[in-house]
């Protein structure tokens, strides 16, 4: 088992639609922006969402996708689990990078680290993850422009010399002229 990038933005893309598609669906374009994911990554990876029975999809104008569950029935094991399925060396890989020689002292060691993460991660819900996070409405600027716009608004300090401190070249030479 591997926690790729592609099983945390499956992660985060979830618990963005439990939180915000209360009532209608979540567009992928939106979850695009608000992520900085191309759409296209995002169809890929909500293709093996739907196929494993965890979001279902409404077409047309105003369509997007919903969880196919309750958040309280879903857990990150889960989506971990349906993102990695039909990538090549995903969840159905059992080769490790090891060879049998190479790894054998410790396969025991990793198999039950792999077994304890997927336990604890089998043990969160989306619906844990969701409460855990800010109300959609407070919740700060998520993309990069926004938050480089936001910087260019705020008004720089300004950085003035200290007291009795030359702030030039040639107010330096000018005080050691006197000196």
């Amino acid at each position: 088992m591997r926690l790729t990038t592609r099983s945390k933005f499956a992660v985060v893309a979830i618990v963005d639609l439990a939180s915000r598609s209360v009532g209608s669906p979540v567009a992928l374009s939106a979850l695009s922006e608000r992520y900085e994911i191309s759409v296209s990554y995002l169809e890929v990876l909500f293709s093996g969402l739907r196929q494993a029975g965890l979001v279902a999809s409404t077409r047309g104008p105003g369509g997007g996708y919903t969880l196919a569950r309750g958040a309280r029935d879903i857990s990150v094991a889960d989506i971990v689990l349906a993102s990695e399925v039909g990538k090549p060396g995903g969840a159905g890989r059992t080769a490790d990078a090891m060879s049998s020689s190479q790894g054998a002292m410790t396969a025991d060691l990793w198999a039950a680290f792999n077994h304890s993460v997927m336990e604890y991660l089998a043990s969160v819900s989306v619906a844990e993850l969701v409460s855990q996070q800010a109300p959609v409405e407070s919740r700060p600027p998520v993309t990069v422009m926004e938050k480089i716009s936001a910087a260019k608004r705020a008004k720089p300090q300004p950085q003035l010399p200290r007291e009795g401190v030359p702030n030039s070249v040639f107010a330096l030479g000018a005080s050691r002229a006197l000196e």
